[in-house]
């Protein structure tokens, strides 16, 4: 018998290991827990059969294969989810709502929030395993694509700075095979990626994980491809109005998480901070 979720960290657990085998309906369904739980404590019945694109009673029995009574404990587990970051704002209206006049207003708006979201769904515990993880780990390998290619060089370029062994993996074409031989097996392996999600960062993702390494993911959402195969996940909240989605939480994130990394490894890190300024003053790398 199936035991049903108490929790929503239960259902995201539960329906990530088996959004595999799910069938097409079932995994529209899956995704619109996982991308929207805020609009589904909300929504009735009709509703979310609607935005999943599936028959009432497809939802009904989606939730009693899941162990669940029905729809509306669906609906409890999403509303308890809300009630533990009742301290943030509601979502913003859609981004059409604004025009030219608060452009500004608006995209720090936007930020401010997705900054709240992000830090306030970090549980503690986890952070303090990762930061562990990032410090002491022979050496880290940071992987980031397309949109999400300037996040990952300036995170591979801080923990650079306070820890040796920082590898950004930033292949030109054909070479990631070449740069993924060099993993081993006590490395950690960084995936990070927002939906469209790129097939490299998924494949490079996987392939550490199936060695062995510690993964931890940056990502959006509890749907995305890289949350299944990471030890540690970190959502990043990303809404605006600006023509790419915001970056502006992910960059505060990897800045935090390199001070957190920096901090756990004390005196070793003054050591290489010195290192670099003085390699930086002998090669005269800033103008006077």
């Amino acid at each position: 018998m199936t035991t049903a979720p108490a929790t929503y960290a239960e259902l995201q657990d539960v329906l990530q290991d088996r959004m595999a085998t799910l069938a097409t309906g079932q995994r529209r369904i899956a995704k619109v827990l996982l991308t929207d739980s805020e609009g589904t404590a909300f929504r009735t019945i009709a509703e979310t059969a609607r935005v999943a694109g599936v028959h009432q009673s497809s939802l009904v029995r989606f939730a009693t294969s899941l162990g669940l009574p029905g729809y509306p404990a669906l609906v409890r587990l999403c509303r308890e989810k809300l009630a533990e970051q009742a301290h943030l704002v509601r979502r913003f209206e859609v981004a059409a709502q604004h025009g030219a006049s608060d452009l500004f207003a608006a995209a720090v708006q936007y930020d401010q929030q997705n900054l709240a979201r992000t830090y306030a769904r970090i549980d503690p515990e986890e952070w303090d395993r990762a930061v562990t993880l990032l410090a002491d780990a022979p050496r880290v390998h940071v992987m980031g694509l397309r949109k999400c290619l300037s996040v990952a060089q300036i995170m591979a370029y801080l923990l650079h700075m306070v820890r040796p062994g920082v590898f950004h993996l930033s292949p030109v074409s054909g070479a990631l095979v070449d740069q993924l031989r060099d993993l081993e097996d006590d490395d950690v392996f960084v995936g990070i990626s927002i939906r469209r999600y790129t097939a490299d960062t998924i494949r490079a993702m996987q392939y550490a994980k199936r060695r062995g390494l510690r993964t931890i993911a940056l990502t959006d959402d509890a749907a995305s491809p890289l949350a299944v195969e990471a030890d540690f996940v970190f959502f990043v909240d990303t809404n605006g109005i600006t023509i790419l989605r915001s970056l502006s939480a992910f960059v505060s994130l990897v800045q935090t998480l390199s001070t957190a990394v920096a901090l756990k490894k004390g005196a070793r890190t003054r050591s290489e901070l010195l290192q670099d300024e003085e390699l930086l003053e002998s090669f005269n790398i800033y103008f006077p």
